[in-house]
């Protein structure tokens, strides 16, 4: 299992160590390395991890805020110089707690409670092929979604609404659009950074915007205009 994370430190020098010391773990693989947790933030929107490695004491946004407004927070390590923040850090379920400065031992054993953590809540994998359904989490629960009622998918920040045609309200859960699309069949289509569509439920295509329903219209983007084109070429009926 390897589990991609992400680096967070105001501190150059204590970035750079951190960096080297997740390079030296075999399980860990590095998403992102950041300067602030509004760098983080930022990243998180278009992406997720399975871990981070904070620090807290840090400008404009202190790391343990920062792991607070998340919906649903990966999994953390809080790294600091600042011991009193360790009761609070346990509070926000963070798996352990660094004080600065450490070693890699210490950062060693760290990574393999966030290992252990990690096996423990994650799902098997089943082959896409056999797949009709996704379980989602979303809250504090895991829900069953049938992947064809699936009408359209819409990047929030750092989680997704799953629009459904079965219910009014989408469901919401921390994933990122490139995790969701690896377990779709071939009936949807990215057509914007935001939106994949399933192209069996698209109502109407006008100009630069998809009709899902009377109240839905996304926008196609440039980068995914060519790719939807020829799909719709594909299925084009003309004298």
């Amino acid at each position: 299992m390897t589990l991609r994370c992400l680096a967070i430190d105001d501190e150059p020098l204590a970035l750079k160590q951190l960096v080297a010391y997740i390079s030296k773990v075999q399980f860990l693989e590095l998403a992102a390395q950041c300067q602030s947790a509004l760098e983080a933030r930022e990243f998180l929107e278009n992406d997720t991890v399975d871990a981070i490695f904070c620090d807290i004491n840090m400008p404009d946004l202190n790391g343990m805020d920062f792991v607070k407004s998340l919906a649903v927070p990966p999994l953390v390590v809080f790294t600091t110089a600042y011991s009193e923040y360790a009761v609070e850090g346990f509070r926000v379920n963070a798996v352990d707690y660094l004080l600065k400065p450490f070693g890699f031992q210490e950062f060693q054993r760290a990574a393999q409670r966030l290992l252990e953590r990690k096996m423990v809540v994650s799902p098997l994998p089943f082959p896409k092929e056999e797949a009709d359904t996704l379980f989602l989490k979303t809250d504090n629960r895991i829900v069953n979604v049938n992947i064809s009622d699936i009408r359209y998918i819409e990047a929030m920040s750092e989680y997704l609404k799953v629009w459904l045609d079965s219910q009014p309200k989408p469901v919401i859960t921390l994933l990122s659009m490139k995790k969701i699309e690896e377990r779709l069949p071939n009936n949807f289509m990215r057509i914007h950074r935001s939106y994949i569509i399933n192209l069996t439920k698209i109502q109407e295509v006008n100009k630069n915007r998809v009709v899902m329903d009377a109240d839905t219209y996304l926008p196609i983007g440039d980068l995914y205009k060519d790719a939807f084109q020829k799909y719709i070429s594909t299925k084009f009926l003309s004298r």
